[in-house]
Order: structure tokens, then C-alpha cells, then sequence
């Protein structure tokens, strides 16, 4: 066994002689620089400050509703004789002085508003305005409304013919010798192709309103008993054709002094 010499130190962990303090500090040394690597984390990235975003709500203005233009309001003018045309003339139970011409709008069969025309008793101007802006209201349509000097002789015939809406026309009730009530402007005749008059020895008025005797058709103008269209005369008074036997009227509204 070598004797221990001057420099060298036993090691009795490893059971040989070397440098006593050479190799513990080199790798101390070493593993100091590592242990200080290991350590010492990597500078943490600066993070940018959050980032705040202002949206801008813009709120549209509704659109404005639609405008709608009102009717005109009707119209309430005097007649005279040469106004009401060959519909009057002299003997008439009624003179002029005491008919009023009435301009109101009414819904057509066409679902357009047109203006129509009726010559009426005075005493019933507030009244058959107050009827047809309600048959307006309530959609009924009528085909047109003229006065009947408009046709040929002022003929009930033609104007019926025509689906043509009147009220005073100076004629007898055909048959009988009695002034109409039409004579005195107290009754009106409503969509009268297709609300004809019949009675039982089948006198048809007008002639070429036979496809309308069903009355369980549905068309459009078509009065039936308790339709609105009818109840906005009956429950003024106003008695409907279309309730009586004979002759059935289903046309005609009227209301008697």
C-alpha cells in the first residue's frame, strides 16, 4: 500500500487517493451554475394591456306607417227638374223641392272606393248616409250607383239590368196603379241583377237575372236574410223585399212617412 504523500488526500468514499479539494470544487462549482440556470426563469413576456373596443349602436328610425287619405265626406245637393232628367216629371207625387241628390263613396266590385250617386227624400239624407258609409265599413260592395236618368227613358228595366244602384225614380208599382215608393224617394234598390224580383206568376225583374232565383249563391252583393248588408236598414226601420210572400224583392229596401 502506497503511503499517503504530500497533495494527495484519501478519499474513503471511493477508496483511492486524489486532489482533495480540486475535483469536489469544479463540480460544485458546475452544478451551482446549473442549479442557478435551472432557477432562474426566463423573464416573463410583457403582455399589452387589454384592448377595449367601443361599438357604436346606432338605433333606425321606424318607418312611418303609411298614410291613408280619408274619403271625401258626401255630398248633399238640391235638385231641380231639369237635374233629375226624364226620372220626374210634372204629376209626380213628389216635387224636386223635396229630393236631395247624395254623392258618397262605396266600396265596388272590384274592391276600389268609387263615388256613386242617389236622389232621396230630404227627410232621409241622414239616415241613407249614415247606411252607406256602413255597408262601406263593412265591405259590402256595390256594382255602381247612378241615378237613373242616366239610361235611355229613365227605364227601371235598363238600370236593373245594369246591377245598377238607384232610389228615386217616379213609376208605378207595375200592375197595380200605385205610386212606388220610389216616387217619393223612400226606397232604394241594392245590387238588382243579382237581387232580383219575383213573384208567383213568375214576372222576372230584371229578365236576365234568372242564375240569381238560388239564393244559396254566395257572390259578392248578394243579400240574404240577416246579413249585415241587410240589417243596416231593418234595424232603422226600413223594411227588406226579400222578407215578404209575394212578390220576394230581394232588391228593395223602403221606408214608408
Amino acid at each position: 500500500m502506497r503511503s499517503a504523500t504530500a497533495g494527495t488526500q484519501y478519499d474513503p468514499v471511493v477508496g483511492t487517493f486524489g486532489r482533495a479539494v480540486a475535483k469536489p470544487v469544479v463540480i460544485f462549482a458546475a452544478t451551482a451554475v446549473l442549479v442557478q440556470c435551472a432557477s432562474s426563469p426566463p423573464p416573463a413576456e410583457s403582455t399589452p394591456p387589454p384592448t377595449t373596443t367601443t361599438t357604436q349602436t346606432t338605433t333606425a328610425a321606424a318607418p312611418s306607417p303609411p298614410t291613408t287619405t280619408p274619403p271625401p265626406p258626401p255630398k248633399v245637393l238640391p235638385v231641380t227638374a231639369a237635374d233629375l232628367g226624364e226620372s220626374w216629371r210634372p204629376g209626380c207625387p213628389l216635387g224636386p223641392e223635396r229630393l236631395r241628390r247624395i254623392e258618397i263613396d262605396h266600396l265596388g266590385m272590384d274592391l276600389q272606393t268609387h263615388r256613386g250617386e242617389l236622389v232621396v227624400h230630404e227627410d232621409l239624407v241622414p239616415e241613407v248616409i249614415e247606411i252607406f258609409e256602413e255597408l262601406r265599413e263593412a265591405r259590402y260592395p256595390i256594382e255602381k250607383m247612378r241615378t237613373p236618368d242616366d239610361y235611355p227613358g229613365a227605364e227601371d228595366e235598363l238600370s236593373m239590368r245594369d246591377n245598377n244602384t238607384s232610389a228615386f225614380n217616379c213609376r208605378d208599382i207595375p200592375g197595380s196603379g200605385n205610386w212606388s215608393h220610389h216616387a217619393y224617394g223612400r226606397a232604394i234598390d241594392i245590387n238588382p241583377l243579382i237581387n232580383p224580383y219575383i213573384d208567383n206568376a213568375g214576372d222576372l225583374q230584371p229578365a236576365n237575372a234568372a242564375p240569381y232565383l238560388d239564393r244559396t249563391r254566395i257572390d259578392p252583393g248578394l243579400l240574404h236574410a240577416d246579413d249585415p248588408a241587410v240589417r243596416v236598414f231593418t234595424d232603422r226601420g226600413w223594411t227588406w223585399g226579400g222578407d215578404w210572400q209575394n212578390p220576394k224583392d230581394y232588391q228593395h229596401f223602403e221606408k214608408p212617412e
